[in-house]
């Protein structure tokens, strides 16, 4: 039915187009320049991006790079040795005269600095922290079975390994200074403790870029903790060395000097194996 608003023209022109509109391309649209089969080939052999299949959905595993405290707890530790730098920055400048020197009598020309307790505390404390967390990844890749526990509580394992490192260097130093009372004098045992907290800060600079690494790259896990026992076991070797040079006078000395190295510097390191193993399991 006609609109009676509209104008009776403007009516009878549209029924006019409706009744003389023939649709165009009843076959489909002509095919133009673009569409040249001899340049395009065939719509089967064109290119068709391929969309990879979804593998199997991963939990997230969480690291001391994503712990708020586990991080915090590094930061400090760096921050101390920065902050006792400015006074201490001596005892780090004589790092290969402790590890290395057997002198009895110092000379009165060497500088040294009066007050070193701050930047020593300092470095065992930031080594106690670094191995901390290289023994978390070690534990890892050592016990994966232990691989989840470990993760869904970062800080608590860091942290008990971080105080069980403190626990060890204590007991070291403790067993250290009874052997050199023991077997040499006083200027012999304190060369010796001296060369003991000087290779031990040393070792937590050296392996504070492996314990980066093992955050950031933690693929290369293996690498990195051949890397961290690499430089242990320079630190105790130098160590050693040094106390082999104190203590050696004869032949009978050298038999109590292997007995030390059974006694002193193998069996505690499995000692510390089991007890890792046994902190990482009940935490």
């Amino acid at each position: 039915m006609p609109d009676s608003s509209r104008p009776a023209d403007s009516v009878a022109i549209a029924d006019t187009a409706a009744a003389h509109y023939v649709p165009q391309y009843l076959d489909g649209f002509p095919a133009g320049e673009t569409a040249d089969p001899v340049q395009h080939g065939d719509l089967n052999d064109l290119p068709v991006m391929e969309v990879p299949t979804a593998g199997k959905a991963v939990p997230f595993a969480r690291s001391p790079l994503h712990d708020t405290p586990s991080m915090l707890m590094l930061i400090a530790g760096l921050l101390a040795v920065a902050l006792s730098y400015h006074k201490g920055y001596k005892y780090i400048e004589n790092f290969f005269h402790y590890m290395f020197s057997t002198r009895r009598r110092e000379n009165l020309f060497e500088d040294h600095t009066v007050n070193e307790t701050g930047i020593q505390a300092a470095l065992i404390a930031n080594t106690c922290i670094v191995e901390g967390f290289i023994v978390y990844s070690a534990v890892q890749h050592v016990w994966p079975s232990l691989a989840p526990m470990l993760q869904r509580s970062v800080f608590t394992h860091i942290a008990a390994y971080c105080a069980l490192a403190v626990a060890f260097y204590v007991a070291q130093w403790a067993v250290y200074k009874v052997l050199g009372y023991t077997f040499t004098d006083k200027v012999g045992s304190k060369l010796w403790i001296d060369g003991f907290k000087a290779s031990q800060s040393l070792l937590g600079l050296a392996l504070l870029p492996v314990a980066v690494l093992l955050m950031l790259y933690p693929g290369h896990g293996n690498l990195l903790l051949l890397i961290g026992v690499a430089f242990y076991l320079a630190a105790r070797v130098i160590f050693i060395y040094k106390g082999f040079r104190i203590f050696y006078g004869n032949l009978p000395s050298l038999l109590y000097f292997l007995l030390y190295l059974c006694a002193v510097e193998m069996v505690p390191l499995a000692i510390m194996a089991s007890v890792t193993y046994w902190i990482s399991g009940i935490l």
